[in-house]
This record gives C-alpha cells, structure tokens and sequence, in this order.
C-alpha cells in the first residue's frame, strides 16, 4: 500500500484554472508526507460557482505561486507513484491539461495511463452513491469537503479501508434496520 493520493479544485470551468491542490504520499499503508498549496489560476480569474464550493477568492491566490511555479514540488511528489484520486479522471485530465499548457511533457512524471479510483472502487462494492462525503460518512472518514489537502487524505484513507468496505456496509444496515442510502 505505497501511493500517492491528490485532489484539485478549480477556479473556473475550465480544467486548467487549478487555484488548489491537496497531495498525500503513502508508504507502506502509512501518510508518510502531504502537500498543500494555493495555485494562482491564469489571470487570476474565478467563477463565483465555483467559489461557492470550495471558498476561495482571488484575493488568495493574488499572491500564490503559479502552477507552473510550483511544478517541480509536485513533481517530486508525483514522478513514478502508484496515483489514486476520487473520481481518478477528473484529477488526472486537471493534470495533463494543465502540464499541456504549460508545455510541460505529461509522461516526464511516469504515470500510469489510469489511476486508482475510490470512486470506482466503492461503487463495485456496492456503494449505490459514490460522492466523497458520502464514502467517508460511511467509513467513518474525516472530511472538510473541498478543502484539496482534507479531500487527498479522505482518498488515501478510503483506498487504505477498502478491504473494510463490507462491514461498513452491513452496520450501516443494521443501525438503521432499513437498506442504507449510500
């Protein structure tokens, strides 16, 4: 159980408007290191939908490093990991889209073309609903939802449990005797 779990939130629409990012390394089944960093989005510029979600403002980023600033951090974090996220596409499109517009060469960080997902993962256990908050209710899972560091560390911690998945289940069942809505 050695991987490298990561989130991203964005400022708009747009995949390459990264203004978060949350990265958990493990090692041997334990958090050995985390990252997190405010990302200056290009122009600085915000939807107010997505400010709504995640809180955060132009106002913090105006003086936070670029992606393209804090690229070898995240590199170093990255390169050659077994790569788990919660709804794997999603963060790992934010990536490759945005390393392509910084003209930075995707396959440099040694990835597997399909990452590891929790989503994924609780849905074939038999999870009805898979959205993070949801998973980590369950499974007893710290959550301060959109908060990229918090979100990384509730993926890492899901993949860690999801040998666990099975009994969650069956005592969500029986404390509420009637089939859990999950």
């Amino acid at each position: 159980m050695t991987f490298t779990a990561i989130d991203f939130e964005l400022a708009t629409a747009a995949y390459t408007s990264v203004c978060a990012v949350g990265i958990v390394k493990v090692e041997n089944g334990q958090v050995v290191d985390q990252f997190h960093s405010l990302v200056r989005p290009p122009e600085n510029k915000y939807m107010w939908q997505t400010t709504r979600v995640h809180g955060i403002k132009p106002k913090d980023t105006q003086a936070a490093p670029t992606f393209l600033e804090l690229f070898p951090t995240i590199a170093g974090y990255l390169k050659g990991s077994r790569m788990v996220a919660h709804n794997e596409k999603f963060d790992r499109e934010v990536l490759m889209k945005t390393m392509r517009m910084y003209q930075l060469d995707y396959r440099s960080l040694e990835l597997s073309p399909k990452w590891e997902c929790t989503s994924e993962i609780y849905r074939k256990s038999g999870f009805k609903r898979t959205k993070l908050s949801i998973c980590c209710h369950i499974m007893d899972i710290e959550l301060r939802h959109h908060d990229p560091l918090s979100d990384a560390m509730a993926s890492a911690q899901l993949y860690l449990k999801q040998d666990q998945i099975t009994r969650a289940l069956i005592e969500k069942h029986f404390k509420t005797e009637e089939q859990p809505e999950i």
